[in-house]
């Protein structure tokens, strides 16, 4: 019985290069990070000037950058649904943030039945871990992460809760475990009389464990724990989504950089005494706790057999949201110049940064104007990590692995949104056109009805969607239409009726 084997090891040792069948290589781990509400510009590698990014910057100059990226909506929750199922917003379960119920913690879950990201790695045999917030099902709901592909869940399951960094405590898989932080809102005020010009007038709202390092220690401990076995470690972290919060440590490396009023609330989260530092220290913080986890993996000795992702769920608060809550999208340029920003299914609110890093693998400085999205995630990784074709049949994202890879492909027929917030969007592009419909849904208070208007823009020629050419090209305004017409899919649970109705 040890003869086969024998005679094998001595090939080898002849230089012959044998293995043994049973010596199958390891497929590759996975590091998937989301931020919050980050911007296409606030990255040094996509063009940002006044917040370092040299973590990120590093990441893009070890791997591939894309230019055009887009989340899976415009918001958080049905943005990341797109990312867990591949399928995009008009076919995806959940396509708004809502509570599922009314003073209870989490959104409307996904159903028991979804084939998720996490799951399709945990049938592989990768232990599945998730660091951050989740927001796409309640405790006890058939959406909370431990039902939906992940082993370990550790930080936010609730958006709403996610608003404060100091909370007073955090969901460990599915067991509330306080913090020493004690309670209070995220959407707090300054009381009567106190000065925000005055420091002391804000030092309420600091507490003593801020929630990002609390999240970023436990997914370095998944990555130790499992270094010996594949794994799959999502980290959507809840950085830079208000409110403004950041210990003083990293608040320093901004105080007196630049010209910085304060803000005194009372535009719907937490007052701060510095806010584009606190906005501009959040980044950098978060770029911090990303070299981290990529020095961590280098010394594990997994450094070729990892996948880095970062990208973000949304843009950045900007538009109809100017100046919310001490944000400054203009003066950092937060959306590089796009129209609009998160909410809006314009340029600005949904394409992100896209970085990809495989050592060995992709080749480094690397740049593509590949259209991807969110619902590509789910068949790309499938094949980077050894099953091609992996993903579920009737999935709306298209692989980009010969892209990342090296390889020619041919380009992405369509990318199609819909957004049934924020008055109700719908947008579709193809090749350098994009066609947007606003207020689909207007508020009853305007007492007007849906609007089906389509603005048609060339991105090649007009990037921040300032001409509206539908005028002069019908022919493709007519083209567009169809896509926009059959790729919506009524939804009982989110509707869109003027889009129903068709």
């Amino acid at each position: 019985m040890r003869l086969p084997c024998l005679f094998l090891a001595a090939l080898a040792s002849l230089g012959f290069g044998i293995e043994p069948a049973s010596a199958a290589p390891r497929p590759p781990n996975v590091v998937f990070i989301i931020a919050d509400d980050l911007g296409w510009g606030d990255l040094g590698c996509y063009g940002q000037k006044l917040i370092r990014t040299p973590n990120l910057d590093r990441m893009a100059a070890e791997g591939m950058r894309f230019t055009h990226h887009y989340a899976g909506n415009a918001v958080c929750a049905p943005s990341r649904c797109v990312l867990m199922t591949g399928l995009h917003p008009g076919h995806a379960f959940i396509r708004d943030n809502r509570q599922f119920k009314p003073n209870e913690e989490g959104q409307y879950p996904i159903p028991a039945d979804t084939v998720t990201l996490a799951k399709l790695f945990q049938q592989r045999g990768y232990a599945t871990g998730g660091f951050g917030k989740w927001g796409l099902g309640g405790p006890d709901t058939t959406g909370e992460p431990l039902k939906q592909g992940f082993t370990r869940w550790f930080g936010y399951n609730c958006q709403g809760v996610a608003h404060n960094f100091y909370p007073d405590y955090l969901w460990d898989n599915d067991r509330k475990v306080p913090t020493q932080n004690a309670k209070f809102s995220a959407h707090d005020t300054l009381k009567p009389g106190q000065d925000p010009n005055d420091p002391k007038s804000y030092v309420r709202f600091q507490g003593k464990e801020y929630s990002a390092d609390l999240i970023a220690e436990q997914a370095r401990a998944f990555i130790r724990a499992h270094k010996d076995q594949p794994f799959f470690c999502y980290v959507p972290t809840t950085v830079p989504h208000l409110a403004l919060q950041v210990p003083d440590d990293s608040l320093a490396e901004y105080v007196g950089k630049f010209d910085d009023p304060p803000y005194a609330g009372g535009k719907g989260y937490l007052p701060h005494f510095k806010p584009r530092a606190a906005y501009a220290a959040m980044i950098t913080r978060m770029d911090k706790e990303i070299g981290r986890l990529m020095d961590l993996v280098k010394e594990l000795g997994l450094d070729e057999q990892t996948i880095f992702v970062f990208t973000s769920d949304n843009g950045p608060l900007t538009g109809n949201h100017q100046g919310l809550a001490g944000t400054d999208c203009a003066f950092f340029n937060s959306n590089g110049g796009l129209r609009n920003g998160k909410g809006s299914l314009y340029e600005g609110g949904v394409r992100v940064p896209g970085i990809v890093r495989w050592k060995g693998r992709i080749a480094p400085g690397t740049t593509s104007e590949r259209v991807t999205g969110f619902e590509d995630w789910m068949p790309t990784l499938m094949e980077l990590t050894g099953t091609p074709g992996g993903a579920p049949k009737g999935i709306d994202g298209l692989s980009f692995a010969p892209t990342l890879l090296g390889q020619k492909q041919t380009e992405r027929p369509f990318l199609y949104r819909e957004f049934p917030g924020y008055g109700g969007q719908q947008s579709v592009r193809v090749g350098d056109w994009k066609a947007v419909r606003q207020n689909l849904k207007p508020p009853p208070a305007k007492k007007a009805g849906p609007d089906l208007a389509i603005q048609l823009f060339n991105l090649r020629e007009d990037p921040t969607e300032n001409a509206n050419v539908a005028m002069k090209h019908p022919e493709v305004v007519a083209k567009l239409a169809e896509f926009l017409r059959t790729q919506h899919a009524a939804s009982a649970e989110f509707p869109l009726p003027a889009l129903d109705k068709q």
